[in-house]
């Protein structure tokens, strides 16, 4: 059996938000055997936010790699010839709903699973990250925070942004206790959760006191287990 690839997901922060930040961006780019790996960034879930292009090619172009980014919202190339030239394929943060409504329109989903089948990095932030799980907590509806299937390379939950917005904790804590969300991971905007072959690799600290946690329910009890944090 072939072994799979890797993902990186992140909580938050990262070239998104200050592109001189790049950390955990050449931690990803580490993760690589290609000395000068090709790094596929894909927008949608910003609907192409131009600002975020400019941060991400900000940043990614002082770094050893060559950079190019997918568009779906203009006219869309052929993607299974871009996925297959990628080493690494980095997707950025905003609306998770959307964001998959539309690759799975385009079958792009499909090419994501091919690649990871084939040993490639998949990362992100975000949506970015959570896309990767079975299920993903979301602020993709404007009213409250949800669960939402994903598209389950990795087993369990993922929720983003855990201590760096109020509501999250207490929201994952409560979707918990009431069965409607899966055991997983939470994490802090400048940190990330790192598997390796489908199995959990190790957790990495890339601002000051971020942090990843295993959340889970049993007998109406929340357990959160704090990860211990690599520091990069």
């Amino acid at each position: 059996m072939e072994k799979l690839g890797h993902v990186i997901a992140i909580g938050g922060g990262g070239c998104g938000r200050n592109p001189n930040h790049n950390k955990i961006e050449k931690y990803i780019l580490d993760q690589s055997e290609n000395s000068k790996p090709n790094v596929v960034f894909i927008p949608t879930a910003s609907a192409e936010d131009k600002g975020y292009l400019v941060n991400f090619y900000s940043c990614f172009s002082k770094l050893e790699c060559q950079a190019s980014h997918v568009n779906f919202f203009q006219r869309t190339p052929r993607l299974d010839s871009i996925i297959n030239q990628a080493d690494i394929i980095y997707v950025g943060g905003g609306n998770t709903k959307s964001m998959l409504a539309v690759w799975r329109d385009w079958k792009f989903d499909k090419l994501l699973l091919k690649a990871y089948q084939n040993g490639k990095i998949l990362c992100g932030v975000s949506a970015g990250a959570i896309c990767w799980f079975e299920q993903g907590v979301t602020d993709s509806w404007a009213s409250n925070l949800n669960t939402m299937e994903c598209l389950g390379f990795l087993q369990g939950m993922a929720c983003p942004h855990y201590q760096e917005e109020f509501d999250r904790r207490p929201s994952v804590h409560q979707m918990l206790k009431n069965d409607k969300a899966m055991p997983g991971y939470a994490i802090d905007g400048g940190a990330a959760v790192h598997f390796k072959n489908g199995d959990y690799h190790r957790s990495l600290q890339f601002y000051p006191d971020s942090h990843a946690y295993y959340v889970s329910c049993e007998k109406g009890q929340i357990i959160e287990k704090k990860m211990e944090m690599i520091q990069l």
